[in-house]
């Protein structure tokens, strides 16, 4: 040990009289890890996150999808129970996701190109299958 400070060794823990002793657990969090890239976390978890692309029909299938959206209009009194899988766009990133909806057609809106079902719009342009369950 050196011999300089041996003087020091044994003397009493030196307390402020106008600062209150900090407790451990705000000590502590002195010494805790930070996030020194603000964000970086939650665009990791965005670039990560993984994306659908759309499916351009054939005309064989939009035709089928017309004349299936044509019965369920011819009926939409009777409340035919369908299942419809659609294409819903991703707003961040290019491409998006698929959804399958099931219920009743409450309205069937030609002139904005919309499909009302379980109180949710659904662009017809963006539906993908209809099933009658």
């Amino acid at each position: 040990m050196n011999e300089k400070y041996k003087d020091m060794l044994h003397l009493p823990h030196p307390v402020s009289a106008t600062h209150p002793r900090m407790s451990l657990p705000n000590r502590a969090a002195q010494f805790s890890p930070f996030a020194a890239l603000t964000g970086y976390d939650n665009a990791l978890r965005e670039t990560a996150r993984l994306t659908d692309r759309f499916i351009e029909l054939d005309e064989d299938r939009k035709q089928e999808i017309d004349r299936q959206l044509y019965y369920i209009h011819e009926h939409l009194t009777q409340k035919l129970p369908v299942k419809i899988t659609y294409f819903v766009p991703d707003f961040q990133k290019d491409g998006g996701s698929y959804r399958t909806l099931e219920g009743h057609v409450q309205k069937i809106n030609e002139t904005a190109g919309k499909i009302c079902m379980n109180d949710t719009e659904i662009p017809i342009n963006k539906i993908y299958q209809i099933d009658f369950t």
